[in-house]
């Protein structure tokens, strides 16, 4: 399964160190989220990572700066929903609902379906689906490996993503909630979990 990490909204301090640890230890996709970020903020931000992991980030900010800086690709999302004029590279998209997978996933490299689980990060925003809902658009080829869990995804989650069929799970409040030096063991865990349920 996929194992993709969504940064924290908002920047802070030593988190440039953190993500680029994460690279360093397997992490093969970063989704770049940051809402209120201006492309300058952005730019500084991709400038503090090495070369070799850029390539690893998708942006759902700035379109522009993808081949500035040769990022994996473009997210969209309900901010920016289309790609640019003449964009040929890898696209992932937003969906929260079963019917807009189906309407996004043909023409996406993968797509997010969320909430899958109550959210860890944003309080309130509980799951829209039930395990028997997911189940059924598991069986209608719906949910297949270009989709990608997030929500509320944890641990515990990741036996029953796998049965049902998921691609991988995007992690945002798991990752970010911890303790700066709880990231990595933590990050490990799920990475080693995730290749174990691989290998049944």
């Amino acid at each position: 399964m996929k194992l993709i990490v969504i940064t924290h909204p908002r920047f802070f301090e030593g988190e440039t160190a953190i993500i680029t640890a994460l690279f360093e230890n397997g992490l093969e996709i970063l989704h770049l989220r940051k809402p209120e970020a201006s492309a300058g903020e952005l730019e500084f931000f991709l400038r503090q990572f090495p070369e070799k992991y850029r390539s690893r980030i998708v942006t759902h900010e700035h379109f522009k700066l993808v081949p500035v800086f040769n990022l994996k690709g473009i997210h969209l999302n309900g901010r920016n929903k289309r790609a640019p004029k003449d964009y040929a590279g890898h696209i992932s998209c937003s969906c929260h609902s079963i019917a807009e997978v189906s309407q996004h996933k043909s023409h996406s490299d993968y797509v997010f379906l969320s909430p899958v689980y109550d959210s860890i990060s944003k309080e309130g925003y509980a799951s829209a689906y039930s395990y028997d809902h997911l189940l059924e658009a598991r069986q209608e080829g719906i949910i297949d490996d270009k989709v990608i869990a997030l929500g509320g995804v944890d641990m515990q989650h990741l036996p029953e993503i796998h049965s049902l069929g998921f691609g991988g799970v995007a992690l945002l409040g798991d990752i970010w909630q911890r303790d700066d030096n709880d990231i990595l063991p933590h990050f490990l865990c799920l990475k080693a979990f995730c290749t174990s349920l691989e290998s049944v």
